[in-house]
């Protein structure tokens, strides 16, 4: 059996916050019009519009609002809306904006529809008969509009609006990227106008989505998350929490499964170590944790499974199995038609690739994912799928069940770097969900910090546009933050209590220098004080008492007023990864996880560590247990020190004898 350690409660987190249901951002003016809306609309004019905005802002009638302008008042003839995949075109489907006090209605004929089965390629032949007819409006997967662009030239976009939707698909990097060499080719040589839209807006492979000369050019509107969730009528908090199993998912996940929330459970990539290989068994015995199969319905494909607890019926969704292509598409059409409208039509979705970006469910409670995903941007689709907005649901929770760290197999110090990665990745997480701040140096000591405005004494000015649009950018976007947390070094130093003073004078301005060489020192320092502030505030509780507020840093509340950048430097701005780690393992697992941090540290060569051995085992023989690196003895400290060196290596070996015996295994398994 399994065990899950830590705290088994899915509605427990140790990230919680709690917004003001001010419904701001879902009540609509006299133009239908939400906040976000709103504020895309009054930059209608732009050539280029970058829409930074999460899911259920309502991206995507934003779009229509802006285009339908564009067609009427700006002299636009065509608009082309192309989306990742086609289970998101239905976001653009026929719109009535008129009865809610638009001029126009988002019209789209059936056949300017792309997002249709059959192949991407195939679609071509109407992707240009749209652009050299008469139809203003067509709606396409990225696929589609990159290959119909091989048999066009960039001006044949003259006269367009080119949307862009899940923005984030497109790199800088021209080699690796047809959509990025497709959209700089076009901007270039054509005068399309482009409206990019994103829920977040960095990769998880730290590219950056667009040059700096290229961002340069498009006028930005953000609506960030703490704005969306902080104006719902609603959804009140949001917890992110993580749950640790030893032994197999499948035997641990029914601890974690609240069988009474909407539920999107996604099961693990089968190349990872969390999977069991057999993806369509473990969906199996998932249901079979759940209860009884008592049928399935043939035209929707929906499991219908009595509860094991109380007998109740509930309706569960499979869309990990595969080999019928034909169900699982009508199982995707009732998920679009009709469960995003009724929320008796589905209980639970088992996916694993699918249900994560665009996908809309607004009953959906609780996100469980088992397993850690090296993506930032996957992980905030995923969390995204539960923050929309529906009657009924007070709270919202994302649930990443992990494998924990085990002394005895070779994968331990693969299993501490994914836990170490995850957390920090909630890390980044609770600081997206956050209030943003302004930052600003403190001129004089009279000046108060007011609103979402922060005096600081001795911030220095940014002084260059550059680190101006780093930091409103990359900061605020998160791909700075996202390659600092990510980063292998820093995410072991995190919890190992590394010093404030070599966290943030030498690890941050490291990682800055790397991520953008072009920068002075004195740049960098500018970059290097935004991070760190803006992520001591953001994890730190604000507390107002009377006229005056206060941050608690390091278990002490300071006067907003008062705020230096000596101050904030003494602070680790991420050692709450470590108080996240203490209070979610076990100590052994937490020694563990020291265990191996430590082991990337020891200057100990392993021929050294051999002529070392027989002395361990004869302090163990002595001494009745292992040396403690901790020890303020010397020798039992170098015993110990050894000991975890030649651990390494021979988990390092049996690695790779599992990896041989597997492949020989493959091998057998084709010559039969």
């Amino acid at each position: 059996m399994a065990a899950v350690t830590g705290n088994p409660n899915a509605r427990e987190s140790i990230i919680q916050v709690e917004y003001a249901q001010a419904g701001t951002s879902v009540s609509t003016d006299e133009l239908g019009m939400r906040e976000m809306q709103r504020r895309v609309y009054e930059q209608r004019g732009a050539q280029y519009l970058l829409i930074k905005a999460p899911p259920a802002s309502g991206k995507s009638r934003a779009l229509m609002f802006v285009a339908l302008d564009k067609l009427f008042h700006q002299g636009r003839k065509k608009v082309i809306v192309a989306v990742p995949e086609r289970s998101i075109g239905g976001s653009f489907a026929p719109t009535d904006l008129r009865s809610h006090g638009f001029y126009a209605d988002w019209d789209i004929k059936p056949e300017n529809n792309l997002c249709t089965p059959g192949s991407s390629k195939s679609k071509v032949a109407e992707f240009i008969r749209f652009l050299e007819g008469p139809d203003a409006v067509l709606v396409c997967t990225h696929a589609t509009l990159r290959f119909a662009f091989e048999k066009l030239t960039p001006d044949a976009f003259n006269g367009t609006v080119l949307a862009i939707d899940e923005f984030h698909h497109v790199s800088a990097d021209l080699d690796n990227s047809r959509l990025g060499y497709l959209l700089r080719e076009v901007m270039n040589g054509s005068d399309a106008h482009i409206v990019a839209m994103t829920g977040s807006y960095f990769r998880g492979d730290t590219v950056p989505v667009l040059l700096p000369e290229d961002e340069a050019k498009f006028t930005s509107v953000t609506f960030n998350y703490y704005d969306q969730l902080n104006g719902y009528q609603y959804l009140k908090s949001l917890g992110i929490g993580h749950h640790f199993y030893q032994g197999r998912y499948t035997d641990a996940i029914d601890q974690v499964l609240d069988l009474d929330k909407k539920t999107i459970l996604h099961i693990p990539n089968v190349n990872s170590g969390e999977s069991t290989k057999d993806k369509i068994e473990e969906v199996g015995q998932i249901i079979d944790t759940i209860g009884e199969v008592i049928g399935q319905e043939e035209e929707t494909g929906i499991i219908l499974v009595r509860r094991r607890d109380n007998g109740e019926t509930l309706r569960v969704a499979d869309l990990v199995d595969d080999t019928d292509q034909k169900a699982r598409a009508h199982t995707l059409t009732y998920l679009t038609d009709v469960a995003s409208k009724n929320r008796d039509a589905v209980d639970i979705i088992i996916a694993l690739g699918m249900a994560k970006e665009g996908f809309d469910w607004p009953f959906a409670e609780h996100a469980l994912t088992v397993g850690y995903r090296s993506s930032l941007t996957e992980i905030i689709q995923i969390i995204g799928r539960v923050t929309r907005d529906s009657e009924g649901k007070r709270h919202a929770q994302f649930t990443n069940l992990l494998a924990e760290p085990d002394a005895a197999q070779s994968e331990v110090t693969i299993s501490v770097n994914n836990m170490l990665k995850a957390i920090t990745a909630s890390l980044l997480m609770e600081q997206v969900l956050a209030q943003n701040f302004d930052f600003k140096p403190k001129l004089n000591p009279d000046e108060r910090s007011e609103g979402n405005t922060v005096k600081i004494e001795g911030l220095k000015e940014l002084t260059t546009d550059r680190v101006r649009q780093i930091v409103s950018n990359d900061l605020n976007d998160l791909n700075l933050k996202a390659t600092i947390l990510q980063d292998d070094t820093f995410a072991r130093a995190a919890v190992g209590k590394l010093d404030p003073q070599t966290t943030n004078k030498v690890l941050i301005p490291k990682i800055i220098r790397e991520q953008y060489p072009d920068l002075s020192d004195d740049e960098v320092e500018q970059v290097r004080q935004r991070v760190v502030i803006d992520s001591v505030i953001k994890t730190g509780e604000v507390k107002e008492v009377g006229d005056k507020r206060f941050i608690e840093m390091a278990n002490q509340f300071v006067n907003i007023d008062e705020l230096n950048i000596n101050l904030i430097d003494s602070i680790n701005p991420f050692q709450r990864a470590f108080e996240i780690l203490s209070k979610s393992v076990t100590p052994s697992v937490l020694s563990l996880i020291s265990d191996a941090i430590a082991t990337t540290r020891i200057d100990m060569s392993l021929e050294e560590a051999m002529a070392l051995y027989p002395q361990v085992q004869a302090w163990v023989r002595a001494e009745g247990r292992h040396p403690d690196r901790r020890s303020d003895d010397a020798e039992e400290k170098q015993l110990a020190e050894a000991l975890l060196v030649v651990r390494k290596a021979a988990n390092e070996r049996r690695s790779e004898q599992q990896a041989k015996q597997a492949e020989a295994a493959q091998l057998g398994e084709g010559e039969q």
